[in-house]
């Protein structure tokens, strides 16, 4: 089993599924680490096939045409199967999951980075499974798959099913497995060949807005923003959220000023719309489901601070996402 130490000198063999649209990061952060175990472990630890669900070249969604060993084929023999998607994967995945099942009738370990967890989802694969997806999306993928126990977690494993939100946590992901399978020496310095501290758990959650150093800096300007991300669709008030933080509303005001150029309540309903945004784009619930979603009272109250922040309505970005095939 993958997730297991090894006790053969046969490197594993993991082929990678790429679907158009799919991240290069997310990509990287999933097969660079194999390479590199193999580069400090001085022997070949790993194997691995690029795939495309029909053999072409696979589009990145940052337009960089990628080739591939060949088609997703069943037949073929493997240790494990890492489904690699991003933008659009639902609709750019047909044709996949009687392939996937089939992989998986043969006990082949399946992982999903990013959207690759809608994949194996949409198969059935991830059913009495735990398992995450990308922000943007955990809570529609939630809905989506009630038989799934999905968490909003950077990484989970359980037990032949693995996923990742995205590229870091995919990074993290894999240097665990390397370090469950070989010890922590290799990962550790596979880590070092990246300069990368891995600082995060697998159940640490996946942040909306990524804070940096500024978590160093400013704590409690941290503490403000994870609360803020927290109560979307039921807001708090700005004055209770600086006294859970130990601050007063002014002083809370005074550090997001200095440090992020926007008032709180400014930096709390963009948090918001931005979430709304999201929603407009990739799912098809209503504008008032949306509104509540978001913390508005009203569907009117709503559009109104849309047009202003995008300057359009919703109305009208949903329509923009249709005419692009986003939706």
């Amino acid at each position: 089993m993958l997730f297991s130490a090894r006790t053969t000198d046969l490197p594993l063999v993991i082929d990678l599924l790429m679907v158009d649209g799919f991240s290069l990061m997310s990509l990287a952060a999933t097969m660079e680490p194999l390479r590199a175990a193999n580069r400090v472990s001085g022997r070949a630890l790993y194997d691995w096939r690029l795939l495309s669900p029909d053999g072409r070249a696979v589009l990145s969604s940052s337009g960089v045409s990628f080739p591939v060993s060949g088609p997703l084929d069943p037949k073929l023999t493997r240790d494990a199967l890492v489904v690699v998607a991003a933008f659009e994967a639902q609709r750019r995945s047909a044709g996949l999951a009687a392939r996937l099942r089939s992989i998986a009738r043969a006990r082949v370990p399946l992982g999903g980075i990013e959207s690759g967890s809608w994949i194996l989802a949409k198969a059935g694969l991830l059913d009495g499974y735990r398992a995450t997806a990308h922000w943007e999306e955990v809570d529609e993928f939630a809905t989506a798959f009630p038989a799934i126990d999905v968490v909003a977690d950077r990484f989970v494993i359980d037990r032949d099913r693995f996923t990742a939100g995205g590229a870091t946590p995919a990074l993290d992901m894999m240097l665990h497995l390397i370090r469950v399978q070989h010890g922590m020496t290799i990962a550790l310095n596979v880590a070092s060949i990246f300069i990368y501290d891995q600082e995060h758990l697998p159940a640490d959650r996946q942040p909306i807005v990524q804070v940096g150093r500024l978590g160093f800096v400013e704590p409690r300007l941290t503490a403000a923003i994870r609360l803020m991300e927290g109560t979307i669709e039921d807001p708090l008030a700005i004055a209770r959220i600086a006294a859970k933080i130990g601050l007063s509303a002014r002083s809370m005001q005074t550090l997001f000023v200095r440090y992020l150029g926007a008032t709180p309540r400014d930096y709390y309903l963009d948090l918001r719309l931005d979430a709304a945004r999201r929603l407009l784009q990739q799912t098809r619930r209503s504008t008032m489901e949306i509104a509540v979603a978001c913390g508005f009272a009203s569907a009117s109250a709503f559009s109104r601070a849309f047009r202003r922040r995008y300057r359009r309505s919703p109305r009208e970005l949903r329509r923009e996402g249709i005419a692009t095939g986003a939706l």
